[in-house]
């Protein structure tokens, strides 16, 4: 193979999978190595980060803050669609992905690299999805992949490989690692080894960003979430950055035990994989967001829209967001929003998140044709004939079966 590579762009965590492709990096394609850590709001410190790469000699370290861009470029476009796969996942490792991938490609045009390279492993959708963007934004980029190159095939010889060459590592990664986390403000989710049975229970540890409902407190939270043309704007009354009234929202979930999710779903890849995944504030703002929705969409719109979901979901989580379909698809969901505003008030309590109130100074609501009182806009003699054109057909297909 051809290792005819000057300067690479890795998108580098820090940990040891990393780590050690770092070390590799620069002793099988003898290039210069840029690292690229982005702060998305995973929670962790990031200046491990920083010194294990100048102990490694890297110049040029980018470390950069993109939990503000995050949410509202991705995270927020995405929430207008109420995208869900495969029926319930709110998609938090899959639109992330875009927004690393395409800050490699600046960072690559930036300091002159030729190639750009990813921790993930062949049999997953992260290759796909850091992939996929690569190439829509920089067609001609060469892409390093060394879980497809490399002879290391586990974890034990990754740690191996740290131990030869004197790379850090951390004490609960010195063992195989009971199961695999990756975290942004929108989620954590966790997979791999003990998760890796689909009949067994997690175990309480794998829980990263919630209490456990049983434990959350026996009186119910209230929140009030505003929105502006289809995105969250303030929390209580409070203006908050989209950043900002993530985290809010995230800290309510938390103390309540919301946003819970043990899924079995279809990879793109092809196979089937088991996941925990915790999205506290997102399953907030999902709730809030189709409340506004139910006053301020009207039937066809909202109909249609729901069609098109489970389309959109799908290319979020195959990596195709900088595809013309998402893009086509994303712009009639922008349309749509455009009297999405309004506010909507939700009971958090144990786990469960429950609208019991929405308001919207363009809600198309109207108490005067729904009340059951007497009314005077509506007559409910027309109901007949409209029953009868529709049920038409009914009656002539029964005709036609001769019954």
């Amino acid at each position: 193979m051809a290792r005819d590579v000057r300067k690479v762009v890795l998108a580098y965590s820090g940990g040891l999978d990393t780590s050690v492709i770092l070390k590799w990096l620069q002793q099988e394609y003898g290039c210069e190595v840029v690292t690229f850590t982005a702060d998305l709001g995973q929670g962790e410190e990031l200046a491990p980060a920083r010194r294990k790469a100048e102990m490694f000699g890297v110049k040029q370290i980018f470390i950069e803050d993109l939990r503000e861009e995050f949410v509202r470029d991705f995270v927020f476009p995405m929430f207008r669609a109420n995208a869900l796969y495969e029926g319930c996942y709110l998609l938090g490792t899959s639109i992330a992905r875009p927004l690393i991938a395409k800050r490699q490609i600046e960072i690559a045009r930036q300091v002159g690299a030729d190639a750009v390279a990813h921790g993930a492993t062949g049999k997953g959708n992260d290759q796909v999805r850091f992939e996929l963007t690569y190439y829509a934004l920089q067609p001609d980029i060469r892409v390093i992949a060394p879980w497809r190159e490399w002879e290391l095939g586990s974890r034990q010889q990754l740690i191996a490989f740290a131990e030869q060459h004197q790379i850090p590592i951390a004490k609960d990664k010195r063992g195989e690692a009971p199961f695999s986390v990756d975290a942004n403000l929108l989620h954590s989710s966790s997979e791999g080894k003990l998760l890796e049975d689909p009949w067994a229970e997690p175990d309480s540890i794998v829980y990263q960003r919630t209490l456990a409902p049983e434990e959350a407190p026996d009186k119910p939270s209230y929140v009030e979430v505003a929105f502006e043309r289809g995105d969250a704007v303030a929390v209580d009354g409070q203006r908050l950055s989209p950043a900002s009234l993530l985290t809010r929202l995230n800290e309510l979930g938390r103390a309540n035990g919301i946003g819970r999710l043990d899924l079995v779903e279809n990879r793109f890849v092809g196979m089937k994989s088991r996941g925990v995944y915790e999205t506290p504030g997102g399953s907030i703002l999902h709730q809030a967001h189709r409340a506004v929705e139910s006053l301020t969409l009207d039937r066809g719109a909202m109909h249609l829209k729901d069609e098109l979901m489970p389309r959109y979901a799908e290319l979020v989580y195959n990596g195709f967001w900088f595809s013309p379909e998402r893009e086509m698809l994303q712009a009639a969901i922008d349309k749509s929003q455009e009297s999405v505003s309004g506010t909507a008030r939700l009971k958090l309590y144990k786990g469960g998140v429950y609208v019991v109130g929405r308001q919207s100074p363009k809600s198309l609501y109207s108490l005067a044709h729904v009340t059951f009182e007497e009314d005077s806009v509506y007559d409910q003699q027309d109901a007949a004939g409209f029953i009868k054109l529709n049920a038409l057909r009914l009656r002539l297909r029964h005709r036609q079966r001769g019954s």
